[in-house]
């Protein structure tokens, strides 16, 4: 947890912690629709989905004295247009930060790990798939 020293003040300060820019970052990142979550990326092997109790997992940021750089890991829905999303995820993510902190996003790379299927479809194809015999 590195804390970056943002400006000094008459009487004190201003210090961020990476934390608080990934937290902003992955908060602005889940409210953007066509979202399904956020991926911890491929460490384990496997991209796991998170909820919002951890919004720093998929979220890389490298934060200097005036301004920061993003990587996002997420989850898009199934049917979204992932350029909109993408596009809508950037201008989100770029206004919270530099809204919040004053610190000059330079870049926010997203990365899509993930499309996910409706709860209702995933339902639909296991019943079919399992009503439908293998061979005759």
């Amino acid at each position: 947890m590195q804390e970056v020293q943002i400006r000094n003040e008459k009487n004190g300060k201003i210090t961020f912690n990476n934390d608080v820019i990934a937290t902003i970052a992955g908060l602005s990142t889940v409210e953007v629709e066509g979202v399904a979550g956020m991926s911890g990326g491929f460490t384990s092997g496997v991209a796991e989905l998170l909820g919002r109790k951890n919004m720093t997992k998929g979220v890389k940021v490298e934060v200097g004295t005036e301004e920061c750089a993003v990587d996002l890991n997420i989850i898009v829905k199934y049917g979204a247009k992932i350029p909109e999303v993408c596009e809508n995820i950037h201008k989100e993510v770029k206004k919270g930060i530099e809204t919040m902190t004053g610190l000059r996003v330079v870049e926010i790379n997203i990365h899509v790990q993930g499309v996910e299927l409706e709860k209702k479809e995933e339902a639909a194809t296991e019943a079919t798939a399992e009503q439908a015999p293998r061979v005759r």
